[in-house]
């Protein structure tokens, strides 16, 4: 497809999806990790279901595919809602944005183990080394990791190899089906609120105090960041490569550290802009952008 058919929307996901780190600061005011998470689910299900509905696009019907559709609302809403949630109980919603970043790494990797058949390339194996060194400039390794803060980044690392493992699993066994993309995100996000329902009614409020700041937040996360940001995510899945769509986390760190330094105050060390900019140059060198064209 050409650039100009994935573009816009590809810059508009960074754009959402850099400020649900803020949202989801906000929303833990009132709500517990799995209230945040299923109220996005809920709020995006619902946003989805509409749309599905004024387009008159038809759920899957195969049960086989609503499997597909569970596992990936597993990888992509259930668990990464909850940790990224938990996480920032611990850290800030900025080093959880430059965390994120990590993702086509993981995506590469999952890639690399499960789904390819070819040999490994060099440029692969090297941009995994820089994303690896540049997670460990963002932490500050060399100055330790208290007990909170680490808790904290091996939840937001748990977060992002779900999402690693989500890319490939929606290329090979849901982009094949030629199914429309407001169909999958519909029946994914739908999936992910389902399961988290029980879960929220038994430990989903933190305490009865309703602020119109972190209501709006969750509704702009929910409507937003689970709604109209998985069409966007299926979409260019579909047009440009699971590699493509995973590397929108090259816009979220930014976006990320502006709205948490701008709107929350938030202390940014040296080392974690430097390391988040390591992390990128890593993803990038092994999605080989950097690599000679050859010209025919």
């Amino acid at each position: 497809m050409k650039q100009k058919s994935w573009l816009p929307i590809y810059l508009a996901l960074g754009l959402v999806w850099g400020c649900s780190f803020i949202f989801i600061k906000q929303g833990l005011e009132f709500l517990t990790p799995v209230g945040v998470a299923f109220g996005r689910c809920a709020l995006g299900a619902m946003t989805l279901l509409l749309i599905v509905k004024i387009r008159g696009v038809k759920l899957p019907t195969e049960r086989k595919t609503w499997l597909v559709l569970w596992v990936v609302s597993l990888l992509l809403n259930v668990f990464p809602g909850i940790l990224f949630a938990f996480a920032e109980q611990r850290v800030t919603s900025v080093l959880a944005g430059i965390i994120n970043a990590g993702t086509p790494l993981t995506t590469l990797i999952f890639l690399i183990i499960f789904f390819r058949s070819e040999k490994i390339a060099a440029h692969q194996i090297l941009g995994l080394i820089i994303g690896g060194l540049g997670v460990l400039t963002v932490l500050g390794i060399w100055k330790g990791v208290g007990s909170s803060s680490a808790s904290g980044i091996i939840a937001l690392l748990g977060a992002i190899t779900c999402y690693g493992l989500s890319f490939p699993i929606i290329r090979k066994y849901l982009t094949p089906l030629k199914l429309r993309a407001e169909a999958l995100a519909a029946g994914q996000v739908t999936a992910g609120a389902l399961t988290l329902l029980p879960f929220y009614l038994f430990n989903g409020i933190a305490k009865d105090e309703y602020r119109l700041a972190p209501i709006l937040s969750m509704v702009a996360l929910g409507v937003f960041g689970s709604g109209l940001a998985y069409i966007w995510n299926f979409q260019i899945v579909e047009r440009a490569g699971s590699s493509i769509a995973s590397s929108v986390t090259y816009l979220t760190p930014v976006v990320a550290v502006f709205v948490g330094w701008i709107f929350l105050g938030e202390h940014i060390s040296w080392h974690e802009p430097l390391g988040g900019a390591v992390v990128l140059l890593g993803a990038a060198t092994s999605q080989g952008r950097f690599k000679k064209k050859v010209r025919a």
